[in-house]
């Protein structure tokens, strides 16, 4: 994108010192030329690109290259925190606020929301994916690397909003398999 906008600033820039350094190179082009030529045939292209690049990566960002995620967790929003639901040996686990994920695996991150409209965004990790009442919406997560990451709710929701945050403990398979054993259901 920034690429983008910057060729077009460029070509612009380009265009307003020929008209301001050299004005007879352009003094036969007629105002309707420059609207043509200027504000539809030039950026065409550079929009298209454009879309194109954000609908590939968008396709990766929420998981369509992905075969099969390793692990699938239920991220249930609600006024004003998070519920993240794992499945272990059958059994339901629960935490709060804090989502654990294991370390270079896929995750899929199922999300509802039990009330209002929220956003499920993690920045380090990847995009965000609104998480709506009554429908179930899915992206992938995958950290590299252990550590914390921080989440927000990206959606204005009322009052409480600024402060529905969770965390993203990113643990190698061993320590994410502790941490699942020592969950409640």
């Amino acid at each position: 994108m920034l690429a983008g906008a910057a060729g077009i600033f460029g070509l612009v820039m380009a265009l307003f010192c020929i008209v301001l350094f050299a004005p007879r190179w352009v003094e036969n082009v007629q105002p309707r030329q420059w609207i043509v030529w200027g504000g539809l045939v030039m950026p065409i292209p550079v929009l298209v690109a454009l879309l194109g690049f954000a609908f590939v990566q968008g396709e990766k960002l929420f998981g369509a290259a992905t075969s099969q995620p390793d692990i699938t967790i239920t991220a249930t929003s609600r006024m004003w925190g998070w519920e993240f639901a794992y499945d272990r040996d059958g059994v339901r686990v629960r935490s709060h606020d804090v989502l654990h994920i294991p370390v270079g695996k896929a995750v899929k991150i199922d999300t509802t929301s039990a009330d209002v409209i929220h956003s499920f965004w993690v920045p380090r990790l990847g995009g965000k994916i609104d998480s709506i009442p009554g429908q179930l919406n899915s992206m992938i997560l995958q950290a590299d690397i252990e550590g914390s990451f921080g989440g927000i709710c990206a959606e204005y929701c009322g009052e409480g909003h600024s402060a529905m945050n969770f965390r993203v403990l990113a643990h190698d398979l061993p320590t994410f398999e502790n941490t699942l054993r020592n969950l409640s259901p």
